[in-house]
Protein backbone atom coordinates (compact mmCIF):
# COMPACT_ATOMS: atom_id res chain seq x y z
CA UNK A 1 0.00 0.00 0.00
CA UNK A 2 1.13 3.81 -0.49
CA UNK A 3 -0.46 6.94 0.29
CA UNK A 4 -0.49 9.75 -2.53
CA UNK A 5 -1.31 13.31 -1.53
CA UNK A 6 -1.84 15.57 -3.85
CA UNK A 7 -2.37 19.60 -3.21
CA UNK A 8 -4.73 22.04 -4.21
CA UNK A 9 -2.87 23.55 -7.75
CA UNK A 10 -2.63 19.72 -8.99
CA UNK A 11 -6.47 19.07 -9.08
CA UNK A 12 -7.44 22.92 -9.79
CA UNK A 13 -9.38 22.25 -12.78
CA UNK A 14 -10.64 19.51 -15.38
CA UNK A 15 -6.65 19.03 -17.07
CA UNK A 16 -4.88 18.86 -13.44
CA UNK A 17 -7.66 16.20 -12.35
CA UNK A 18 -7.19 14.21 -15.51
CA UNK A 19 -3.79 14.32 -15.27
CA UNK A 20 -3.81 13.11 -12.04
CA UNK A 21 -6.32 10.53 -12.77
CA UNK A 22 -3.44 9.07 -14.88
CA UNK A 23 -0.80 9.29 -12.20
CA UNK A 24 -3.45 7.07 -9.65
CA UNK A 25 -4.37 4.72 -12.29
CA UNK A 26 -0.53 3.84 -12.89
CA UNK A 27 0.27 3.35 -9.78
CA UNK A 28 -3.03 1.35 -9.17
CA UNK A 29 -1.29 -1.72 -8.89
CA UNK A 30 0.59 -0.63 -5.24
CA UNK A 31 -3.28 0.22 -3.42
CA UNK A 32 -2.89 3.58 -3.49
CA UNK A 33 -4.70 5.52 -0.51
CA UNK A 34 -5.38 8.97 -2.56
CA UNK A 35 -5.33 12.04 0.05
CA UNK A 36 -6.71 15.47 -1.62
CA UNK A 37 -6.66 19.19 -1.39
CA UNK A 38 -9.40 21.40 -1.77
CA UNK A 39 -9.27 22.48 -5.95
CA UNK A 40 -7.28 25.12 -6.55
CA UNK A 41 -8.47 28.69 -5.04
CA UNK A 42 -11.52 27.12 -3.97
CA UNK A 43 -10.82 27.81 0.29
CA UNK A 44 -9.77 31.75 -0.88
CA UNK A 45 -13.02 31.85 -2.37
CA UNK A 46 -15.04 30.27 0.45
CA UNK A 47 -13.13 32.40 3.05
CA UNK A 48 -14.43 35.02 0.49
CA UNK A 49 -17.48 34.16 0.76
CA UNK A 50 -18.05 34.09 4.38
CA UNK A 51 -16.59 37.51 4.51
CA UNK A 52 -19.80 38.64 2.41
CA UNK A 53 -21.88 36.48 4.45
CA UNK A 54 -20.92 38.76 7.19
CA UNK A 55 -21.89 41.73 5.66
CA UNK A 56 -25.20 40.28 4.86
CA UNK A 57 -24.52 38.99 1.61
CA UNK A 58 -24.58 35.13 0.06
CA UNK A 59 -23.25 34.73 -3.23
CA UNK A 60 -20.91 31.23 -3.80
CA UNK A 61 -20.98 32.13 -7.69
CA UNK A 62 -17.19 31.66 -7.82
CA UNK A 63 -17.19 27.76 -5.85
CA UNK A 64 -20.14 27.25 -7.93
CA UNK A 65 -18.73 27.70 -11.17
CA UNK A 66 -15.63 25.94 -10.81
CA UNK A 67 -16.63 23.10 -9.74
CA UNK A 68 -19.87 22.62 -11.69
CA UNK A 69 -17.54 23.52 -15.09
CA UNK A 70 -15.32 21.14 -14.02
CA UNK A 71 -17.37 18.46 -13.62
CA UNK A 72 -19.26 19.25 -17.64
CA UNK A 73 -15.93 18.85 -18.54
CA UNK A 74 -14.97 16.15 -17.37
CA UNK A 75 -18.49 14.50 -18.58
CA UNK A 76 -19.53 13.58 -14.66
CA UNK A 77 -22.35 14.00 -12.93
CA UNK A 78 -21.75 14.70 -9.31
CA UNK A 79 -25.19 14.84 -7.30
CA UNK A 80 -23.12 14.81 -4.05
CA UNK A 81 -21.43 17.89 -4.88
CA UNK A 82 -24.55 19.73 -6.13
CA UNK A 83 -25.64 18.24 -2.21
CA UNK A 84 -23.08 20.13 -0.48
CA UNK A 85 -23.46 23.11 -2.74
CA UNK A 86 -26.62 23.89 -0.85
CA UNK A 87 -25.51 22.76 1.91
CA UNK A 88 -22.95 25.59 1.92
CA UNK A 89 -25.69 28.14 0.63
CA UNK A 90 -27.53 27.35 3.72
CA UNK A 91 -24.86 27.69 5.97
CA UNK A 92 -24.20 31.05 4.78
CA UNK A 93 -27.54 32.17 4.87
CA UNK A 94 -27.34 31.06 8.56
CA UNK A 95 -23.71 33.63 8.43
CA UNK A 96 -25.43 36.11 7.03
CA UNK A 97 -28.68 36.49 9.55
CA UNK A 98 -26.29 36.20 12.26
CA UNK A 99 -23.42 38.16 10.96
CA UNK A 100 -21.34 36.53 12.50
CA UNK A 101 -18.38 33.85 11.72
CA UNK A 102 -17.03 31.87 14.53
CA UNK A 103 -13.87 29.74 14.33
CA UNK A 104 -16.01 26.40 14.65
CA UNK A 105 -18.11 27.66 11.66
CA UNK A 106 -15.17 29.01 9.85
CA UNK A 107 -14.30 25.22 10.29
CA UNK A 108 -17.08 24.09 8.86
CA UNK A 109 -16.90 26.33 6.12
CA UNK A 110 -13.59 25.88 4.43
CA UNK A 111 -14.08 21.70 4.91
CA UNK A 112 -16.77 22.03 2.03
CA UNK A 113 -13.54 22.26 -0.45
CA UNK A 114 -11.74 19.23 0.44
CA UNK A 115 -15.25 17.57 0.73
CA UNK A 116 -15.94 18.28 -3.08
CA UNK A 117 -12.50 18.20 -4.36
CA UNK A 118 -12.05 14.19 -3.47
CA UNK A 119 -16.08 13.76 -4.94
CA UNK A 120 -15.53 15.18 -8.13
CA UNK A 121 -12.38 12.32 -8.31
CA UNK A 122 -13.63 9.39 -7.12
CA UNK A 123 -16.45 10.35 -9.83
CA UNK A 124 -13.71 10.51 -12.71
CA UNK A 125 -12.17 8.02 -11.98
CA UNK A 126 -14.92 5.93 -12.02
CA UNK A 127 -15.14 6.94 -15.75
CA UNK A 128 -12.10 5.38 -16.28
CA UNK A 129 -12.83 2.36 -15.13
CA UNK A 130 -10.87 2.80 -12.18
CA UNK A 131 -12.70 1.49 -8.63
CA UNK A 132 -12.96 4.79 -6.70
CA UNK A 133 -14.99 5.78 -3.54
CA UNK A 134 -14.54 9.04 -1.53
CA UNK A 135 -14.42 9.57 1.73
CA UNK A 136 -14.51 12.28 4.29
CA UNK A 137 -11.77 11.81 6.75
CA UNK A 138 -13.99 10.87 9.79
CA UNK A 139 -15.04 8.11 7.82
CA UNK A 140 -12.02 6.56 8.38
CA UNK A 141 -11.00 7.45 11.65
CA UNK A 142 -9.74 11.12 11.75
CA UNK A 143 -10.83 11.89 15.35
CA UNK A 144 -9.45 15.21 16.26
CA UNK A 145 -9.49 17.88 19.77
CA UNK A 146 -11.97 20.51 19.79
CA UNK A 147 -9.34 23.41 18.94
CA UNK A 148 -10.83 25.26 15.91
CA UNK A 149 -8.46 26.18 13.19
CA UNK A 150 -5.66 24.29 14.30
CA UNK A 151 -6.69 20.73 15.58
CA UNK A 152 -4.23 18.26 16.29
CA UNK A 153 -5.14 14.40 16.24
CA UNK A 154 -5.99 12.07 18.82
CA UNK A 155 -4.10 8.98 19.93
CA UNK A 156 -7.21 6.92 18.53
CA UNK A 157 -6.71 7.39 15.10
CA UNK A 158 -3.73 4.89 14.88
CA UNK A 159 -6.35 2.22 15.60
CA UNK A 160 -9.08 4.03 13.69
CA UNK A 161 -7.68 4.13 10.33
CA UNK A 162 -6.84 0.85 10.16
CA UNK A 163 -9.83 -0.88 11.05
CA UNK A 164 -11.56 1.65 8.36
CA UNK A 165 -8.91 0.60 5.20
CA UNK A 166 -7.97 -2.83 6.53
CA UNK A 167 -10.30 -4.71 4.27
CA UNK A 168 -8.73 -2.10 1.51
CA UNK A 169 -5.37 -3.26 1.89
CA UNK A 170 -5.89 -7.06 2.39
CA UNK A 171 -7.64 -6.92 -1.04
CA UNK A 172 -11.46 -7.46 0.11
CA UNK A 173 -12.02 -4.12 -1.02
CA UNK A 174 -10.76 -3.06 -4.23
CA UNK A 175 -12.12 0.36 -4.65
CA UNK A 176 -9.30 2.96 -4.25
CA UNK A 177 -9.69 5.18 -1.18
CA UNK A 178 -9.73 9.28 -2.08
CA UNK A 179 -9.58 10.58 0.89
CA UNK A 180 -9.87 14.48 2.32
CA UNK A 181 -6.97 16.16 3.65
CA UNK A 182 -6.91 18.99 5.92
CA UNK A 183 -10.24 17.59 7.94
CA UNK A 184 -11.67 15.95 10.95
CA UNK A 185 -14.26 15.95 13.75
CA UNK A 186 -13.61 15.74 17.12
CA UNK A 187 -15.46 13.74 19.25
CA UNK A 188 -19.08 15.26 19.70
CA UNK A 189 -18.99 14.92 15.44
CA UNK A 190 -18.47 18.58 14.80
CA UNK A 191 -15.84 19.59 11.87
CA UNK A 192 -12.27 20.63 12.66
CA UNK A 193 -9.80 21.82 10.57
CA UNK A 194 -6.17 20.28 11.04
CA UNK A 195 -4.19 24.32 10.78
CA UNK A 196 -0.97 24.65 8.95
CA UNK A 197 0.31 21.50 7.12
CA UNK A 198 -3.06 19.54 7.75
CA UNK A 199 -3.15 17.97 4.21
CA UNK A 200 0.30 16.54 4.82
CA UNK A 201 -0.80 15.79 8.42
CA UNK A 202 -3.71 13.83 6.74
CA UNK A 203 -1.55 11.79 4.31
CA UNK A 204 1.22 10.93 6.33
CA UNK A 205 -0.97 9.56 9.39
CA UNK A 206 -2.77 7.64 7.10
CA UNK A 207 0.45 5.91 5.64
CA UNK A 208 1.72 5.55 8.78
CA UNK A 209 -1.38 3.98 10.28
CA UNK A 210 -1.52 1.56 7.72
CA UNK A 211 2.48 0.97 7.71
CA UNK A 212 2.49 2.03 3.89
CA UNK A 213 5.34 1.11 1.96
CA UNK A 214 5.67 4.41 1.74
CA UNK A 215 4.10 8.31 1.79
CA UNK A 216 4.13 10.01 -1.43
CA UNK A 217 3.75 13.61 -2.26
CA UNK A 218 3.30 14.89 -5.43
CA UNK A 219 4.89 18.53 -6.20
CA UNK A 220 5.87 20.35 -9.56
CA UNK A 221 9.82 20.00 -9.15
CA UNK A 222 11.62 16.44 -9.59
CA UNK A 223 11.78 15.89 -5.35
CA UNK A 224 13.43 17.82 -2.61
CA UNK A 225 15.89 20.21 -4.70
CA UNK A 226 19.66 21.48 -3.24
CA UNK A 227 18.53 24.98 -3.35
CA UNK A 228 15.60 26.98 -4.90
CA UNK A 229 15.75 26.03 -8.44
CA UNK A 230 14.54 29.72 -9.39
CA UNK A 231 17.80 31.36 -7.75
CA UNK A 232 20.18 28.90 -8.65
CA UNK A 233 19.50 27.13 -12.42
CA UNK A 234 22.31 24.23 -11.26
CA UNK A 235 20.41 23.35 -8.23
CA UNK A 236 19.44 19.33 -8.57
CA UNK A 237 17.65 16.95 -6.61
CA UNK A 238 18.45 15.28 -3.34
CA UNK A 239 18.08 11.71 -3.38
CA UNK A 240 17.51 11.39 0.36
CA UNK A 241 16.96 12.93 3.24
CA UNK A 242 16.42 12.71 6.87
CA UNK A 243 13.47 13.24 8.51
CA UNK A 244 15.32 16.06 10.95
CA UNK A 245 17.13 17.07 7.62
CA UNK A 246 13.28 17.52 5.92
CA UNK A 247 12.33 19.17 9.51
CA UNK A 248 15.03 22.06 9.50
CA UNK A 249 14.40 22.58 5.34
CA UNK A 250 10.58 23.16 5.84
CA UNK A 251 11.57 25.44 9.01
CA UNK A 252 13.98 27.25 7.00
CA UNK A 253 11.97 28.50 3.70
CA UNK A 254 11.59 25.17 1.65
CA UNK A 255 8.52 23.89 0.20
CA UNK A 256 8.96 20.39 1.65
CA UNK A 257 6.21 18.82 3.99
CA UNK A 258 5.67 20.37 7.16
CA UNK A 259 7.30 19.79 10.28
CA UNK A 260 4.54 18.56 12.23
CA UNK A 261 3.63 16.16 9.88
CA UNK A 262 6.75 14.60 9.84
CA UNK A 263 5.67 13.28 13.71
CA UNK A 264 3.78 10.16 12.20
CA UNK A 265 6.55 9.51 9.90
CA UNK A 266 9.16 9.28 12.67
CA UNK A 267 6.51 7.17 14.79
CA UNK A 268 6.13 4.51 12.69
CA UNK A 269 9.43 4.44 10.42
CA UNK A 270 7.58 5.26 7.31
CA UNK A 271 9.13 6.47 4.07
CA UNK A 272 8.26 9.72 2.84
CA UNK A 273 8.83 10.77 -0.88
CA UNK A 274 8.50 13.88 -3.00
CA UNK A 275 7.63 13.12 -6.37
CA UNK A 276 7.31 15.47 -9.47
CA UNK A 277 3.73 15.10 -10.98
CA UNK A 278 4.73 16.02 -14.51
CA UNK A 279 7.61 13.97 -14.46
CA UNK A 280 6.50 10.31 -12.77
CA UNK A 281 9.74 8.21 -14.01
CA UNK A 282 11.54 10.51 -11.53
CA UNK A 283 12.56 8.68 -8.31
CA UNK A 284 12.31 11.96 -6.33
CA UNK A 285 13.21 12.42 -2.97
CA UNK A 286 12.90 10.11 -0.56
CA UNK A 287 12.66 11.08 3.19
CA UNK A 288 14.17 8.44 5.74
CA UNK A 289 15.04 8.21 9.53
CA UNK A 290 18.43 7.64 8.91
CA UNK A 291 20.83 8.13 5.37
CA UNK A 292 21.08 4.75 4.03
CA UNK A 293 24.67 5.64 3.05
CA UNK A 294 27.56 8.02 3.36
CA UNK A 295 25.91 11.16 4.62
CA UNK A 296 26.47 13.93 2.63
CA UNK A 297 28.29 16.93 3.92
CA UNK A 298 25.92 19.44 2.84
CA UNK A 299 22.40 18.31 1.82
CA UNK A 300 20.57 21.75 0.60
CA UNK A 301 20.99 25.56 0.90
CA UNK A 302 17.10 27.48 1.79
CA UNK A 303 16.53 31.31 2.89
CA UNK A 304 13.87 32.77 4.23
CA UNK A 305 13.38 36.70 3.59
CA UNK A 306 11.73 39.76 4.93
CA UNK A 307 13.10 38.76 8.32
CA UNK A 308 13.93 41.25 11.29
CA UNK A 309 16.89 40.78 13.37
CA UNK A 310 16.47 41.94 16.67
CA UNK A 311 20.07 42.95 18.95
CA UNK A 312 19.18 43.25 23.01
CA UNK A 313 22.16 43.45 25.00
CA UNK A 314 22.58 44.34 29.27
CA UNK A 315 26.00 45.37 31.01
CA UNK A 316 24.09 45.57 33.71
CA UNK A 317 22.78 42.17 33.70
CA UNK A 318 26.64 40.08 33.88
CA UNK A 319 26.30 37.20 35.98
CA UNK A 320 22.82 37.82 36.85
CA UNK A 321 20.48 34.91 36.93
CA UNK A 322 17.50 35.13 34.94
CA UNK A 323 18.73 37.49 31.89
CA UNK A 324 17.72 35.45 29.04
CA UNK A 325 14.67 33.82 30.87
CA UNK A 326 13.49 37.17 31.62
CA UNK A 327 13.74 37.95 28.07
CA UNK A 328 12.35 35.03 26.47
CA UNK A 329 9.02 35.38 28.58
CA UNK A 330 8.39 39.08 26.78
CA UNK A 331 8.52 37.29 23.77
CA UNK A 332 6.01 34.03 25.34
CA UNK A 333 3.45 36.88 26.42
CA UNK A 334 3.19 38.62 23.03
CA UNK A 335 2.97 35.13 21.75
CA UNK A 336 5.60 35.72 19.19
CA UNK A 337 7.80 33.11 17.68
CA UNK A 338 11.27 33.27 17.49
CA UNK A 339 13.58 31.76 14.58
CA UNK A 340 17.02 32.10 15.12
CA UNK A 341 19.25 32.44 18.64
CA UNK A 342 22.76 33.81 19.21
CA UNK A 343 23.61 34.43 23.12
CA UNK A 344 26.44 35.20 25.62
CA UNK A 345 25.85 35.97 28.60
CA UNK A 346 24.92 39.74 28.65
CA UNK A 347 23.22 40.16 24.90
CA UNK A 348 21.22 37.65 22.54
CA UNK A 349 20.25 38.64 18.93
CA UNK A 350 17.43 36.71 17.84
CA UNK A 351 15.08 36.96 14.32
CA UNK A 352 11.69 37.15 13.92
CA UNK A 353 9.14 37.34 11.27
CA UNK A 354 9.06 40.81 9.21
CA UNK A 355 5.45 40.61 9.19
CA UNK A 356 5.63 40.13 13.14
CA UNK A 357 4.02 42.85 15.63
CA UNK A 358 6.83 44.24 17.87
CA UNK A 359 4.85 47.39 19.36
CA UNK A 360 4.35 45.51 23.13
CA UNK A 361 7.34 43.14 22.96
CA UNK A 362 9.92 45.93 22.26
CA UNK A 363 9.45 48.76 25.01
CA UNK A 364 9.02 45.64 27.82
CA UNK A 365 12.21 44.65 26.98
CA UNK A 366 13.70 48.11 26.60
CA UNK A 367 12.74 48.43 30.16
CA UNK A 368 15.57 46.19 31.41
CA UNK A 369 18.17 46.40 28.11
CA UNK A 370 19.03 48.24 25.06
CA UNK A 371 17.31 46.68 22.27
CA UNK A 372 17.73 47.25 18.11
CA UNK A 373 15.60 46.25 15.65
CA UNK A 374 17.07 45.62 11.99
CA UNK A 375 14.63 44.90 9.24
CA UNK A 376 15.49 43.69 5.25
CA UNK A 377 17.46 40.60 6.48
CA UNK A 378 17.62 37.29 5.49
CA UNK A 379 17.92 33.92 7.23
CA UNK A 380 20.31 31.72 4.77
CA UNK A 381 20.23 28.07 6.10
CA UNK A 382 22.91 25.45 4.84
CA UNK A 383 21.35 21.69 5.99
CA UNK A 384 24.63 19.65 6.86
CA UNK A 385 26.27 17.32 8.82
CA UNK A 386 27.39 20.08 11.58
CA UNK A 387 30.55 17.40 12.53
CA UNK A 388 31.85 19.06 8.89
CA UNK A 389 31.12 22.18 10.06
CA UNK A 390 34.99 23.85 10.23
CA UNK A 391 35.28 23.09 6.61
CA UNK A 392 32.25 24.44 5.30
CA UNK A 393 32.27 27.25 7.62
CA UNK A 394 35.69 28.11 5.96
CA UNK A 395 34.51 27.41 2.63
CA UNK A 396 31.26 29.79 3.06
CA UNK A 397 33.03 32.82 4.49
CA UNK A 398 35.77 32.65 2.33
CA UNK A 399 33.79 32.95 -0.61
CA UNK A 400 31.32 35.50 0.90
CA UNK A 401 34.17 37.49 1.61
CA UNK A 402 34.99 37.41 -1.93
CA UNK A 403 31.85 39.10 -3.14
CA UNK A 404 31.98 41.81 0.01
CA UNK A 405 28.41 39.87 1.92
CA UNK A 406 28.69 40.62 5.28
CA UNK A 407 27.06 37.90 7.48
CA UNK A 408 25.47 39.84 10.60
CA UNK A 409 24.86 36.82 12.61
CA UNK A 410 25.52 33.03 12.82
CA UNK A 411 23.71 30.19 14.63
CA UNK A 412 24.25 26.13 14.47
CA UNK A 413 21.04 24.54 15.65
CA UNK A 414 20.74 22.03 18.26
CA UNK A 415 19.73 19.49 16.04
CA UNK A 416 23.37 19.56 14.15
CA UNK A 417 21.71 19.66 10.92
CA UNK A 418 21.83 23.35 9.85
CA UNK A 419 23.74 26.45 10.11
CA UNK A 420 22.14 29.67 9.98
CA UNK A 421 23.45 33.41 8.80
CA UNK A 422 21.88 36.46 8.88
CA UNK A 423 22.44 38.98 6.10
CA UNK A 424 20.88 41.58 3.97
CA UNK A 425 17.08 40.32 2.42
CA UNK A 426 18.75 42.06 -0.88
CA UNK A 427 22.19 40.04 -0.75
CA UNK A 428 20.13 36.74 -0.03
CA UNK A 429 20.14 35.69 -3.60
CA UNK A 430 23.61 36.00 -4.29
CA UNK A 431 24.39 34.73 -0.72
CA UNK A 432 22.21 31.05 -1.98
CA UNK A 433 24.25 31.32 -4.76
CA UNK A 434 27.22 31.66 -4.07
CA UNK A 435 26.95 29.08 -1.49
CA UNK A 436 25.54 26.76 -3.61
CA UNK A 437 28.71 27.23 -6.00
CA UNK A 438 31.27 26.52 -3.03
CA UNK A 439 29.56 23.21 -1.65
CA UNK A 440 28.10 21.85 -4.42
CA UNK A 441 31.42 21.83 -6.65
Amino acid sequence: MIVMKFGGSSVANAERIRHVASIIQAYASEKPVVVLSAMGDTTDHLLEAAELAVKGTVDIAKVEKLHYDTAQELAIDVPSIRALLEELHTLLTGISMLRELTKRTRDYLVSFGERMSVRMMAAYLETLDVPARFYDAWDIGMVSDSNYMSAELLPEVWERIPAALSSYKEGKDTAIPVVTGFIAKDKNGIITTLGRGGSDLSATMIGAAMHADEIQTWKDVDGIMTTDPRVVKEAFPVPEVTYEEAQELAMFGAQVLHPRSMIPCRKSGTPVRVKNSYNIKSPGTIIVEQHSGARPPVTAITSVKNITLIDIQSSGMFGAAGFLAHIFNQFLKWNICIDVIATSEVSVSLTVSGKTDLSGVIPDIARVAEVQTKKDKAIVTIICDASHSSRILAAAFTALAEQGINVQMISQGASKVNISFIVDSAEADTTVQVLHKVLFR
